[in-house]
């Protein structure tokens, strides 16, 4: 698991040849156009598509032209808020931690499910597998999005790790393990029986009972992990206090705007957007910790 971390941390420290082309006009701290990242947690043209109505209202209420971008992973936008070609991050849990700690990058506001500004990741597995604890998962073929996600890797890693006394449960754990790119794909990795087991944010089988309808009861919840403290929208150091409390407060409003919070909902499942502090995040810092100890930019 080291080597995938230190490999996550090289790609967050690199830095674009392309960032000055991706500059944009007026003052770094305030200027004339902001790029807001997405991730996919499913299609990513529907994401596209989806979002650009939401970076439009913002332009509008903070006097900006603000293009939607879609990333292709969580390491992707890190490393474009790093070099400031985005400058407004949806990012989860450790994605933040690591471009707070690489790239000074800041939280400003959170998502809120259920009334909850914190969540749990997930176990999926066939409900007729006959697979009935943590401990049945041994040498089974794990499924997960993105070696960054905090529901999807990070959190289910470190509690296999605890539990079973390993340090690499992708490889001294799980038999064989499949990166899928999105929460969804792997919930149908293991719908399909391409895998055993996937990790994902609780509950992502609700966003696929159209396309499969006897997904709730194919596939079990096996266990969740701790809670999680939950994804965040984030702004680089670059930008100005002003503009960030422009921004901070443009988003808050969407909460009384239907439009906006439907698109919200959409895309990531947000009910509400409420504040955030960075302290909440050290649950996170110390989960990462567990397997970074050795991990510093000395080393890279």
């Amino acid at each position: 698991m080291k080597k995938i971390f230190a490999s996550i941390f090289v790609a967050v420290m690199a830095v674009s040849v392309l960032a000055a082309c991706g500059s944009s006009n007026g003052s770094e701290g305030n200027p004339d156009k902001l790029v807001i990242g997405f991730v996919p947690s499913q299609d990513s043209e529907t994401i596209a598509d989806t979002v650009q109505p939401l970076a439009d209202k913002l332009g509008e209420e903070i006097g900006k032209e603000v293009e939607g971008r879609v990333m292709t992973n969580y390491t992707a936008l890190v490393e474009a808020m790093g070099t400031n070609e985005v400058q407004i991050g949806f990012i989860p849990a450790f994605g933040y931690v690591l471009a707070n700690q690489e790239h000074g990058v800041e939280v400003i506001l959170k998502s809120e499910r259920y009334g909850s500004g914190t969540y749990k990741a997930q176990y999926l597995v066939q409900a007729d597998s006959g697979i009935k604890s943590l401990a049945d998962l041994e040498g089974k073929t794990w499924a997960y999005g993105d070696p960054t996600s905090t529901s999807g890797y990070l959190f289910p890693a470190a509690q296999i790790a605890n539990k079973f006394d390993v340090s690499d449960p992708e490889t001294e754990f799980f038999g064989d393990s499949v990166q899928t790119g999105g929460h969804d794909n792997s919930a149908i990795a293991v719908y399909n029986g391409e895998a055993d087991v996937a990790t994902t944010f609780d509950d992502v089988r609700s966003d696929l009972k159209e396309e499969y309808p006897d997904i709730m009861d194919k596939l079990k919840v096996l266990q969740y992990t701790d809670e999680i403290p939950n994804d965040t929208i984030s702004v680089t150091k670059e930008l100005d206090d002003e503009l960030q409390q422009k921004i901070k407060d443009t988003f808050l409003s969407f909460n009384n705007d239907e439009e906006m919070i439907k698109i919200m909902n959409e895309v990531y499942n947000w009910d509400a957007i409420i504040e955030a502090e960075d302290s909440e995040y050290d649950v996170v810092r110390e989960t990462y910790e567990m397997f970074s100890d050795d991990i510093s930019i000395d080393d890279m």
